[in-house]
């Protein structure tokens, strides 16, 4: 009885070591939660302006650019998926993982093939593992993106889609790029999302323009042709820095949530351990007790026979 007492004891304590770390690491990821809507909030003033500027010039200019024309039968699309990079965030990456599948089964509903670009190591694993080709993964900043990040992402979807078949640098040709990511709602709300990328649908934010919104009047200098050529890629670059602004704050409160369940969790299970080891411990001394008893019984009753 005192080895399964020890037992409880080891238990407890290594509970209670696992119980600092998820503790520690929800502290983290609360504080890291702030500056990543604070960093969300700060992008949303370029992109709003930015979008608005994209707005009126696509109106105004009537010109048909590559970034906007809808192709008349596509046959290929692309898919970023935007996971993490690291664990311990419940079903974060599994959620949007799952979206990304339902996606897949729908373009190829449709007869396309599917490309798959990713980031996040857990979205590269995931992949992988089921031995699925992937065409290029950034992985390292899932928490903490940077413009950089979002920059190259989108230069390598604006070359994959404006790429034509069979062209001389190997670059494989798509006619739609779709992203999928998670939407920070609130704390306790994240919202896998698939949003088709291009052809260019321009939006702002995530309601439509309201009848009484006035488009500014631009003048097009050198020519709309090429104020679109500068601003579309641009605009392309923030949608997909602000999706990984958004997968950053939804992985972090993620991670928060999860930590915290997790610090429960350990709190009942040292509870649990402590009561069945004072049982045992107390099981262990009326054991004893009654051995003595027993013992002393026995001597009395052999002085007695003796007598």
């Amino acid at each position: 009885m005192a080895l399964s007492v020890r037992e409880y004891r080891a238990r407890i304590k290594s509970t209670e070591s696992m119980k600092k770390i998820t503790r520690a690491m929800e502290l983290i990821a609360a504080s890291r939660i702030i500056k990543a809507q604070q960093r969300a909030q700060a992008a949303a003033p370029y992109a709003r302006e930015l979008t608005r500027a994209v707005s009126a010039v696509a109106t105004f200019s009537n010109v048909d650019h590559a970034l906007t024309t809808e192709p008349e039968n596509p046959q290929r699309a692309a898919i970023l998926v935007v996971t993490s990079d690291r664990g311990l965030a419940g079903a974060y990456s599994s959620s949007v993982l799952k979206e990304a599948e339902r996606l897949v089964e729908k373009l190829k509903g449709e007869g396309k093939d599917v490309d798959l670009y990713i980031s996040g190591r857990k979205g590269e694993a995931y992949y992988k593992f089921r031995q699925r080709p992937i065409v290029e993964a950034w992985t390292g900043s899932s928490d903490q993106p940077t413009y950089d990040v979002a920059a190259d992402i989108g230069a390598r979807l604006i070359e994959a889609f404006l790429a034509e078949e069979g062209n001389e640098a190997g670059v494989a040709g798509v006619d739609e790029v779709h992203v999928v990511y998670t939407r920070f709602r609130s704390m306790l709300s994240q919202e896998p999302t698939a949003v088709r990328l291009l052809p260019l649908e321009v939006v702002e934010g995530t309601e439509a323009p309201s009848q009484g919104d006035v488009l500014p009047l631009y003048e097009f200098e050198p020519s709309p042709q090429e104020v679109l050529d500068s601003l579309l890629p641009r605009y392309v670059q923030s949608r997909i820095f602000f999706a990984l602004l958004q997968a950053a704050a939804s992985e972090l409160a993620a991670r928060q949530k999860a930590m915290k369940s997790a610090t429960d969790n350990a709190d009942e299970l040292i509870k649990k351990y402590t009561r069945i080891a004072n049982q045992a411990r107390q099981a262990g001394i009326t054991q004893e007790i009654s051995e003595i008893v027993g013992g002393v019984n026995a001597l009395a009753d052999a002085n007695a026979s003796q007598d």
